[in-house]
C-alpha cells in the first residue's frame, strides 16, 4: 500500500467533501442510509429505485472503471426493496438488482464484481415479462461473496458462509460452509465454534470505531508536509524521496 502523504487536515477536508457529496446525492436516493457511511468516491456509486434501506457503517468502494450499483426495478410503482444491515461492504463493481426483495444481514461482504439478483428478468420463452412468482434472495449475517461470484433468484445463504470466487449460486446454502463452482456446491465446512472476527464486530460501536481510525490518521499523518505533498501531486516520482 502506498503511503498517504497528505497532511492530516487535508485528508479531513477531503473526507468532509466526500461526505457532503454522499449526503447531497446518495442519501436522498435511499429510504434510509444509516450514520457513519464510508462511501469512497461516491460519484462512482449508483443508487436507483425505491425502498432501499442501508444500516450504519456502510462501506462502498466506487471506481471509475467499476461502479457500485444498487437498484430496485419493482413490478409496479413503489414495489420491490433492498435491505442492507449494519457494517456491510460493497467492493468495486459489485451490484445488487432487486425485482421483489434482496436482503443482506449485518457484516455481509461483497468482493469485486460480485452480483446479486432475485430475478431472471425475462423468461426463456416470454422475453417481455418476468416470472410472476417472487423469488427473494437473503444473505444472513457475515456472509462473504467472493470476486465475480453470482447469487441468483430464490437463494438463501446461511450465517458466516463463504461463496468462492467465480461461483454461481443457484440453490440455498446452509450456515458455516464454503461453496464453489458453477453451479455452486459445498466444498468445505466451517467450525461454528471457532473464534471469528467480523465486520459486525468491528462496527458494533460505530462511534468508537470512527474515533479509533481518526486517531490513527492523526498519528500517521502528523509529520506530513503540505509543500512536499503538493510536489508529489505535480511530480509523482518525488514520492520516491519519501522512502
Amino acid at each position: 500500500m502506498r503511503a498517504d502523504l497528505r497532511p492530516y487536515w487535508v485528508k479531513k477536508a477531503w473526507l468532509r467533501l466526500r461526505d457532503t457529496w454522499t449526503d447531497y446525492f446518495i442519501r436522498p436516493r435511499c429510504a434510509s442510509l444509516g450514520p457513519y457511511a464510508n462511501i469512497m468516491q461516491p460519484w462512482y456509486v449508483t443508487i436507483s429505485g425505491c425502498n432501499i434501506t442501508i444500516g450504519h457503517s456502510f462501506t462502498a468502494v466506487g471506481e471509475p472503471h467499476a461502479r457500485v450499483e444498487i437498484g430496485v426495478w419493482g413490478r409496479g410503482p413503489g414495489e420491490g426493496k433492498v435491505t442492507l444491515g449494519n457494517g456491510c461492504l460493497m467492493s468495486p463493481g459489485s451490484r445488487i438488482s432487486a425485482s421483489d426483495e434482496v436482503f443482506l444481514g449485518n457484516g455481509v461482504m461483497l468482493a469485486n464484481s460480485a452480483y446479486i439478483t432475485d430475478s431472471d428478468w425475462h423468461g426463456l420463452y416470454d422475453r417481455i415479462d418476468r416470472n410472476p412468482k417472487p423469488a427473494p434472495v437473503r444473505l444472513e449475517d457475515n456472509v462473504w461473496i467472493g470476486d465475480r461470484a453470482t447469487v441468483l433468484k430464490g437463494v438463501t445463504i446461511g450465517c458466516n458462509s463463504v461463496v468462492a470466487a467465480g461461483a454461481v449460486v443457484t440453490k440455498s446454502v446452509p450456515d458455516n460452509v464454503v461453496v464453489a463452482g458453477n453451479p455452486a456446491v459445498v466444498v468445505k465446512r466451517l467450525d461454528p465454534d471457532h473464534p471469528r472476527r467480523t465486520r459486525a464486530d468491528l462496527y458494533a460501536d460505530p462511534e468508537a470505531t470512527a474515533t479509533f481510525f481518526d486517531a490513527i490518521d492523526r498519528e500517521v499523518l502528523a509529520d506530513n508536509r503540505l509543500g512536499f505533498w503538493l510536489w508529489t501531486v505535480v511530480y509523482p516520482r518525488a514520492r520516491n524521496d519519501s522512502k
